[in-house]
């Protein structure tokens, strides 16, 4: 787990605000659900063999026995409070998106941590591929929006129906025999619990049982194919370019049809800064009625890492507008009421401590960024005045009233 610094701060939030931003331009609304919920939200739709179970999730009981988990991800924990909230009364689909961290127990490295955080939206309710196009629209401006460019690399497939998945499972089975003993152990496991699983393998990744492995595009039923080609369609009437990529599964029974990743180019898979896809049938695994669904979730801390290599967002931190000098023996309170006006104006403000010599607190205002420093000292507040001096460009210094430092608003700010 990590800590977030002052000086990434504005990173963060430029992120965050950019995020709410665009969902909201789609007229998707926030949600907000515990960090801890019951262990069975995660557990019975995470399936034994993923990754969250074997290895990642954060599992234990409170006093009173519960068995409780930190939430691992947001998904299943948005379906939920939909279930519990009767949302399904409300027109469909339900446009939801959430901003919070989530934990795994899992191998740090760079841009992953244990406690890690994502953006995800959902749209629950709907089977129409319109919507899975317009859930890769938004992750796709979101992106654009943050100052990437048009080189990520959008890939999709269709993993179709439960039903079509187990026939697929069959031709895999029947492709990978001949090359079980070669496979890593882990893939060797997932033969026998989750073959689908083997494709995304990143020990096998290289293997050339995976590259020539059969591609489940070519088993899809009827209704299957018709409805990923639609979602071709609809992305090519949006002009978002796409590559076809047989290998994105996700391998548990209430996953559907269309899956998509977003990744840097040239990443090979390996650095996935968005993933999304249908999860029609975990609604009904959760106790609901059957109900289609679709969403995506992208990682904050691999966002950051790749704008930092790009050089992409806020490059500083912000400056206050105002640094305050207070000089004397009555300037500190003086110079803290002169503060609270600017701040009632929203001038940023940066109150100066009493007891430091002009030269030094006129060289900690320059190196503040800030574009005035407010100097005040005895004479000053037995007139009730104080003295803006400019620390940036030609501006002559000038005496103001205390009464009439509210009213210069917008003219004190680099926002004007």
């Amino acid at each position: 787990m990590h800590d977030t610094l002052p000086e990434d701060s504005e990173l963060w939030r430029f992120i965050r605000d950019t995020a709410e931003r665009v969902a909201r331009l789609y007229d998707y609304r926030a949600i907000e659900t515990p960090i801890v919920e019951d262990a069975s939200v995660f557990l019975h739709t995470a399936g034994d063999e993923s990754d969250i179970v074997q290895k990642e999730v954060y599992l234990f009981e409170d006093r009173g026995g519960d068995r409780l988990a930190l939430r691992p991800e947001g998904t299943a924990a948005a379906c939920r409070a939909y279930i519990e909230h009767g949302m399904s009364s409300r027109p469909q689909p339900v446009r939801l998106f959430y901003f919070g961290p989530f934990f795994r127990y899992d191998r740090p490295q760079a841009g992953r941590y244990r406690q890690l955080h994502q953006f995800g939206v959902e749209a629950i309710g709907t089977d129409s591929p319109a919507a899975d196009a317009e859930l890769i629209d938004l992750q796709l401006t979101l992106y654009r929006e943050l100052g990437f460019g048009d080189d990520l690399v959008l890939r999709i497939n269709s993993i179709g129906t439960a039903e079509t998945r187990r026939n697929f499972a069959k031709v895999l089975e029947a492709h990978f025999i001949p090359h079980l003993e070669t496979l890593s152990r882990d893939s060797q496991r997932r033969f026998e619990t989750n073959i689908l699983r083997i494709l995304d393998s990143k020990e096998d990744a290289g293997h050339v049982a995976v590259l020539s492995a059969p591609s489940i595009l070519d088993y899809l039923s009827p209704e299957d194919a018709e409805h990923f080609e639609a979602v071709k369609a609809h992305l090519d009437a949006l002009g978002i370019k796409y590559e076809i990529d047989p290998r994105i599964v996700r391998g548990l029974d209430y996953y559907a049809r269309t899956v998509w990743e977003v990744e840097p180019p040239g990443a090979g898979g390996q650095s996935t800064i968005g993933a999304g896809g249908r999860y029609d049938g975990l609604i009904e695994v959760l106790g609901g009625p059957a109900t289609p669904a679709v969403g995506f979730a992208t990682g904050i801390e691999r966002i950051a890492l790749n704008m930092r290599e790009r050089g992409l967002g806020p490059t500083e931190e912000s400056a206050p507008d105002v640094v305050t000098i207070p000089l004397g023996d009555r300037g500190a309170a003086a110079a803290a009421q002169a503060a609270a006006i600017l701040r009632r104006a929203d001038i940023s403000v940066r109150n100066g401590l009493p007891g430091r010599s002009m030269k030094a607190a006129m060289r900690g205002a320059g190196v503040s960024g800030a574009r005035y420093a407010l100097i005040v000292g005895d004479a000053e507040a037995e007139a009730g005045t104080v003295v803006l001096k400019p620390l940036r460009g030609d501006e002559e210094q000038r005496t103001v009233a205390v009464a009439d430092l509210g009213s210069l608003g917008p003219s004190l700010t680099d926002r004007a």
